[in-house]
């Protein structure tokens, strides 16, 4: 694809199948210009520039915001995340729920590394966190984080660990089982699909990524609708997220 951009004309060129001309401040120009966006974006590592409270959270922004949307409509008791990292997700998720004046979350991860949690436990919303290790799909960790969740509470499951979609899998097949009807399951970094041609992708990416797994674990489980959360405010003609977590979203019917 060849993408040309005249500001004077005010147009947007897609040369290639499908391609045409389009009006440059117009929603269809600026879906592509928002690929195009997210796919530079990741290979310049931007999503490894922010923090939260202190800590370093590896996420889009715009996600966040729009996590932060569902939690507040859904109003979860517990919140799982599988991958750990730095921390910061999981702290963005407590100061959430600290607001909403709710909940906890369970941060799961085959090795946390010694700095990360001592970091974690030393924050001012560590009361808020528990850290579970073990491999997130494993039958000991999953009982593990099923005996943290008394009976009637509300869950949302988000999976940001290893990526590949076998292991994607092994933890939708793991978890969908904690999730409250109403409530989610998210297989994040769907983007990897968009990003396999670019410098720091992989080819193989392309198939081997989570929105892959989510697409092929959906259609096998109708329980589950895989669907873009809706927005609860939305002034424009835009209707879909820019985001890094493409068929992330599995909604328990």
């Amino acid at each position: 694809m060849k993408v040309s951009i005249d500001t004077q004309a005010r147009t947007l060129v897609v040369e290639g199948e499908g391609g045409g001309t389009l009006p440059l401040y117009g929603t269809e120009a600026f879906e592509v210009l928002s690929d195009l966006w997210v796919k530079v974006g990741w290979n310049q590592k931007y999503p490894y520039t922010f923090s939260w409270m202190g800590r370093p959270v590896i996420q889009l922004p715009e996600d966040m915001v729009r996590m932060q949307e569902v939690l507040y409509r859904v109003q979860p008791d517990v919140v799982v995340e599988t991958g750990v990292a730095h921390g910061g997700s999981l702290v963005f998720y407590a100061s959430l729920m600290k607001a909403m004046g709710r909940g906890r979350v369970v941060g799961v991860d085959i090795e946390i590394r010694p700095h990360n949690r001592a970091a974690i436990e030393a924050h001012a919303l560590s009361g808020m966190i528990t850290l579970v290790e073990g491999d997130s799909a494993g039958a000991e960790t999953v009982e593990r984080v099923r005996s943290l969740i008394r009976p009637g509470e509300t869950v949302l499951v988000i999976l940001d660990s290893n990526h590949t979609a076998a292991h994607v899998t092994r933890e939708l097949d793991a978890y969908h089982g904690l999730v409250t009807p109403g409530s989610y399951i998210v297989a994040t970094d769907g983007v990897m699909r968009m990003v396999h041609d670019v410098p720091r992708g992989q080819p193989g990416w392309d198939t081997d990524n989570p929105a892959h797994a989510a697409e092929a674990w959906a259609g096998a489980h109708p329980e589950f609708v895989l669907e873009q959360p809706a927005w609860p405010f939305n002034e424009s003609e835009l209707r879909a997220n820019v985001t890094h977590w493409p068929s992330a979203w599995l909604r328990r019917t």
